[in-house]
This record gives structure tokens, C-alpha cells and sequence, in this order.
């Protein structure tokens, strides 16, 4: 493969991933295998927001899992910064992997509920050998708009969205260029879904990151995406900006998708 544009940060080559089929397993011999991801093709540019949208078991989780190499492709190529990272073994990911986070869809069960929230966001600055880690750690809640002395609070002593900001400052501290963020406002009232991605969009502008976005919810996508990925039982099956495809989608299932999900007045939902 050619060198890729200097505006692209992720390339995605032909990816394929399957995963053991545990629900099948014989007495003897491996487990069967699904095929999760097919021939997946697309490039992520820098400062983008990507959306990654699509049913249950579409793909999409599993894709974004293969993007930050928490899973590892069976086939093609992921390629981050210009490095195929696809087979990288963790002693060659470790300096790579401060600059790719994941931010998770349930907070309580990312976030250790014996530590602290201060030591929460420390323990991956102290892991990959940041200096001055109280001093990040304290901007860092700053940026996500949480007082400094929630550095003393436990994860049960925070509501929903106060949780989902730690796991965001947690990310950010890290001063990644990338982050993909995995249905994190699914069990978020419409009040605090609207507050998180007021801030991911100011995160993103401030700090020049890349995100790619996963929800099932359309209304979501739509408000915070520059451009869309539909998957479809592992499939793209549509991908282009977001305002055309929201316009014109071409594929039957992006338009079955559209059909079956009421779009709410966004300027009035988001305002």
C-alpha cells in the first residue's frame, strides 16, 4: 500500500475478524468461528468526527475494538499514523496505545470502584511514564467541567453523567490524537446526553482531536458527525457526509434505518 495522504490517520485495508463461536463449542477442537467484520475499507481523517452506526450485531463495537487493537483482525490492514499497527504485539503497541483511547459505553463497570476518581485518571499517566501527574490529572477534570476535589470521590458517588466525564477526562489526560467513543450516551437522560456532546465537540475543537463516534441513535450521529459509516452484518453498506446522507441515503438498509427511528427537532433537543 502507498504512503497515505498526511491528512489521514486511520487507513483501513480490506479488514476482516472473526471471533470464536463459545456458544458452540465441541468436546474436542476448537470452537467454530463467526465472521464478524468483512472487507471493510475506509480512512479516518485528522480532526474528523466519524460516525459508526448501525443495528445489533452489525459490527460496529467490534470494529471500533479492532481500531484501538483491544481485538486484533484476522485479515487487511489497520493502519494508525502511517504504521500497520494490525499485528503489533503489546511491547511494540505500549507507545503507540497513549495516542489511541476508547472511552466506554458503561462507566461503572470501566471505572475501578475501589479507586478514587483522581487515581482513576492517574493510573494510565503513571503507566506510560507521564511527569507531573496530579497537575494533569486536575486539568484534566477541568477540561470535562468536574470541580478538582471530585479527585477524592468514588465512581457510586456520581451520577451517570459525572461518571461518563471521568471516563472522558481519564482519555484525555492522555493527550491522545484519536478517540472512540462507544455508545456513551446510550443510558444517559436526554439532559446529560446533550452536556456530553456539547463537550466532546468542544474537546475536539480545543484540542484537535479525531473521534469516531458509535451509536445506535440517529439523532446522535446526526448532531455530532461530520461523516457516517452504515454497517450491516459486518458490511459498510453506505458511507458518505452526514448532511447527504441524512438527505439522499442510498442504501435500503440506511433508509430502513432512518425509517424506523422517529429524528426528533434537533435544534430543540440539543439547544
Amino acid at each position: 500500500m502507498s504512503e497515505p495522504p498526511s491528512d489521514v490517520l486511520y487507513g483501513v485495508e480490506h479488514l476482516h475478524l472473526s471471533l470464536p463461536d463459545l456458544t458452540r463449542k465441541p468436546l474436542l477442537g476448537p470452537a467454530p468461528r463467526i465472521h464478524i467484520l468483512n472487507d471493510l475499507s475506509f480512512t479516518i481523517r485528522r480532526g474528523e468526527v466519524m460516525g459508526i452506526v448501525g443495528g445489533s450485531g452489525s459490527g460496529k463495537s467490534t470494529l471500533g475494538r479492532a481500531l484501538v487493537r483491544l481485538l486484533e483482525p484476522t485479515g487487511g490492514h489497520v493502519r494508525f499514523d502511517g504504521t500497520d499497527i494490525t499485528h503489533l504485539g503489546e511491547g511494540e503497541l505500549r507507545p503507540l496505545r497513549r495516542r489511541f483511547q476508547m472511552i466506554f459505553q458503561d462507566p461503572m463497570s470501566s471505572l475501578n470502584p475501589r479507586r478514587t476518581v483522581g487515581a482513576i485518571i492517574e493510573a494510565p499517566l503513571a503507566l506510560h511514564g507521564f511527569d507531573d501527574i496530579a497537575r494533569r490529572s486536575a486539568e484534566a477534570l477541568d477540561q470535562v467541567g468536574l470541580p478538582r476535589s471530585f479527585a477524592r470521590r468514588f465512581p457510586h458517588e456520581l451520577s451517570g453523567g459525572q461518571r461518563q466525564r471521568v471516563g472522558i477526562a481519564r482519555a484525555i489526560a492522555m493527550r491522545p490524537d484519536f478517540i472512540l467513543a462507544d455508545e456513551i450516551v446510550s443510558g444517559l437522560d436526554v439532559s446529560s446526553q446533550a452536556q456530553v456532546l456539547n463537550l466532546l465537540e468542544g474537546l475536539v475543537k480545543d484540542l484537535g482531536l479525531t473521534l469516531a463516534f458509535i451509536s445506535h441513535d440517529l439523532s446522535v450521529i446526526r448532531r455530532l458527525c461530520q461523516r457516517i459509516l452504515v454497517l450491516h452484518r459486518g458490511v459498510i453498506v453506505e458511507e458518505a457526509p452526514s448532511d447527504q446522507l441524512f438527505a439522499a441515503p442510498q442504501a435500503e438498509y440506511t433508509k430502513e434505518l432512518l425509517a424506523a427511528i422517529p429524528l426528533p427537532d434537533l435544534d430543540q433537543v440539543w439547544a
